[in-house]
Parts: C-alpha cells; structure tokens; sequence
C-alpha cells in the first residue's frame, strides 16, 4: 500500500486545513477520471481538500491522476478493498468539517460546493445533503435524471425503503460520521450508502435534505469502483427496508407485514406471503410518517398514499408475472405430454 501526496509541507495553510474533504475512490475509472477530477478542481468553492484513493485499478488510473498537479490533491494507492472499505480509509484521512462523495465517472457543476456549503453553515441542525442530477448513459443524454424529495419529513419517510440521494451528490457533516459510524463492509448489508443513510434516519439527531437544484452529472456505466461478490445488494436491500420499517412502526423485522411490505417494495416474490395484508401495511405507513414526522402533514399524506399505490401496483405485477409463468410452465408440462 503506497500513498502518494500532491501536496507538500510548504503548501498555504488553506490546504492544511480545508472546511471540505472531496473523497474520490476510483478502480479501473481511467475513461471518465480526469473529467470528474477536473469538476472539483475547478469549484468555485476553493477551500477543499481532494483525497483519491486509486483501490487497486489495473487500468491508467493512477496516471491520470499524476497529470494533475493541483497541491490539494491528496493521492494514495492500495489492493483492492472495495468499496466502503476506500470510502473508509478517506474519511478516516480527511481534514474538512465536511465530507463530499464524489465518484470517478460522475461531474459536479461549478457551483456545487459552494451550494452545499452555504445550506450546512445556514442549516446547523442537518447532517447530509445531497443534490439533483443529470443522468448520462455513458455520454449519452437520455433527458432522465433524480429529483429526489428535498425536505427532511418526506425525505427521511422516503429513505426507509430505498436510498434517495444520489450518493455522489452528497455532503455530510464529519461529526455525523463520529455519531453513527463510518459505511459498512459487511457485504450481506449493502449498499453501503442506504445502510449509512437508515443508520442515520434512525439516530434522528440529524435532518437532512437535497438541494433542489441539478448539481451533478450522474453516469450509469459499469466499473468505476471495483466490488467483490456476486449480487451484492438483491437480498440486503430488502433486509435493510424491513429494518427500517419495522423500527419507525414499532414491529419486528420478521413480523409478516414487515416482510411482505419489504418484498413488494423490492420485488421480491419468492419472500412475499400468499395474501398481504394491505389494510395493516397502510396502518403500518401511518405509524412510520408519525415516527418521521410527529403529525402527518399533507406532504406526508401524499407520499404515503404514493407509497401504498406503488406496493399495490407492485403486487399485481409480481402476481401477473407469477401467472405467466405458470401457463408457460403449463404448456410446457402438455407439449412433453404430446
């Protein structure tokens, strides 16, 4: 494990001690990095850090990474940790108060840091805030992209099931980290984002938001950190729902409501009962907004009958899907017959 710093001991002090650390983790990113180096060099906030950590890439990543020589780089490499476990090691190397995600293949717009620092020295009481974004396939503009609910009720409601922030949009206080703890490396509870952001929803000292604004450039391309397993979030991502539900409705996580609610979020026939109990699991939606929100506002309203729209939507196509099967199955079964 080597570490390589851009930065010297004669550098300003504003280097030593920067308000923001941008953690950039990259393996085998070398097609989109310098991009995405470039887009936080060139913040119009100035008083960052930038700590890449190239996690064991086989491709011209840390030689893209040379090009720069920028003395708020902070450069290291190492074997393949994957992951949360580089997430970890920047954090645990950065000196900002505040702690940004940034991924290799992702841009950040000019102005991003500056927004999100302006919103945590105005907003004391939040602890994470992400941002909209643009999404791209590749260098493809397909016109999509995230606009996630921005205040803490609907947001935090949100984020018991999924994750609602575009992780490389991201900025968290460091003292949050110093609360619930740094991302997990256990690979049966990933993502290690939502388990960070259930964490958090779940302490409840901290609110949190998205700034309602596109800040960043999300690209959907495979390999820009390198993870080990197979599969590594289809049955955790269920797990962690049901958790989370089952705390913000004061239930088990195996009770059968709890479950059901989880698979049909997550499209998990195999673990959904025969019949769901769609009037307990609304009893149930009621009990997480109050938890969330002390009283149910109309906001609240909304995206709790959103919610109980999309699982039963959920059902019908999990039980349509189901069906086919079995008439396929079927005709199968008579052919050999014939």
């Amino acid at each position: 494990m080597t570490n390589n710093h851009h930065s010297s001991d004669s550098a300003p002090a504003s280097f030593q001690t920067p308000l923001v650390s941008v953690v950039l983790p990259v393996c085998n990113g070398g097609a989109y990095l310098a991009e995405s180096i470039q887009s936080i060099l060139t913040q119009i906030y100035t008083n960052i850090e930038l700590i890449i950590i190239d996690d064991g890439s086989t491709d011209n990543s840390s030689e893209i990474v040379r090009t720069f020589l920028d003395p708020r780089i902070r450069f290291y490499n190492q074997s393949n940790q994957g992951l949360p476990a580089t997430l970890n090691r920047a954090i645990r190397l950065s000196k900002g108060k505040y702690i940004a995600r940034q991924d290799a293949d992702d841009v950040s717009f000019p102005m991003r840091i500056q927004r999100q620092v302006d919103f945590f020295e105005q907003n004391p009481e939040y602890g994470v805030v992400g941002t909209w974004s643009k999404i791209l396939g590749g260098v493809k503009d397909g016109g999509r992209g995230h606009r996630h609910p921005i205040d803490n009720e609907r947001l935090k409601f949100n984020l018991l099931f999924d994750s609602y922030f575009v992780h490389s949009s991201v900025m968290l206080r460091k003292s949050v980290i110093d609360k619930v703890g740094f991302y997990t490396t256990d690979k049966t509870r990933q993502p290690e984002d939502f388990e960070l952001w259930s964490r958090i929803v779940r302490d409840g000292q901290f609110k949190v938001a998205n700034i309602p604004e596109v800040l960043v450039i999300y690209r959907e391309v495979a390999g820009s950190i390198c993870r080990t397993g197979t599969k590594p979030f289809s049955e955790s991502l269920k797990t962690l729902c049901a958790e989370n539900i089952a705390w913000a409705s004061g239930r088990t996580a195996n009770d059968p409501a709890v479950t059901d609610m989880a698979a049909l979020v997550h499209l998990c026939p195999r673990v959904l009962s025969s019949k769901p109990n769609f009037k307990e699991m609304k009893k149930m939606l009621h009990e997480a907004a109050t938890k969330i929100g002390g009283r149910i506002n109309i906001q609240l309203l909304r995206e709790l009958k959103r919610r109980l729209l999309s699982m039963r939507y959920n059902y019908i196509k999990m039980r349509s899907a189901n069906l086919a099967r079995r008439v396929v199955r079927s005709f199968s079964i008579d052919g050999e017959k014939r």
